[in-house]
């Protein structure tokens, strides 16, 4: 009888020798076949130990990436560096190149970060509202030029950023541009 069950043993073990380790599927397989046969319940956990050495659980697989080195400044050509303009710590002249800014672009925005990468709520939420009204817009992040951050509220002689020009003329902040936009006055200021 004993010889009989190790034989059968032996057989289910060169099947379950072709599904150790290789997934979560292949062992429980495995384990179950274990569990089908008709050896004693108090062999089964020694049987399981032997070849299943850690648990019989799922672990989450964390993808490594390898890590970009980007380049120093010192073996870049200068072509490839962002373009900006040097602002002046001079109050006149940058309250003029706001003027300029307003004069020269019809819907003009300073707003913290850019259209495509807002870094602040409130500044989204009015490039959403224009964006929704098909607006072509012009911006300047003012996270960029601490001068013109100053000066602009200057200008306006309105406390907060973002702030919203259209044909010349100071329109508003966050909370003004988007009761526009939800009144439907937003759309007509910008389609004339």
């Amino acid at each position: 009888y004993v010889s009989n069950k190790l034989r059968v043993y032996n057989s289910k073990l060169s099947v379950m020798s072709t599904l150790i380790r290789s997934s979560v599927v292949a062992r429980r397989s495995a384990l179950s076949i274990l569990k089908s046969a008709s050896i004693s319940r108090s062999a089964v956990p020694s049987l399981q130990a032997a070849f299943f050495p850690s648990p019989i659980t799922a672990r989450p697989t964390i993808a490594t990436y390898p890590v970009r080195a980007f380049s120093d400044d010192s073996d870049s050509h200068s072509d490839f560096a962002p373009k900006r303009k040097d602002v002046s710590d001079d109050e006149q002249e940058t309250l003029n190149m706001i003027k300029s800014h307003v004069d020269s672009n019809r819907i003009m925005l300073y707003m913290k970060g850019s259209p495509k990468m807002p870094m602040c709520g409130f500044s989204a939420r009015v490039v959403q509202a224009l964006k929704d009204e098909d607006a072509d817009f012009s911006s300047v992040n003012v996270l960029d030029y601490p001068a013109i951050r100053e000066g602009v509220k200057k200008f306006s002689q309105w406390p907060t950023i973002p702030q919203l020009y259209v044909d010349g003329e100071f329109i508003g902040g966050c909370d003004i541009v988007i009761s526009m936009h939800e009144s439907g006055e937003l759309k007509e200021l910008l389609t004339k």
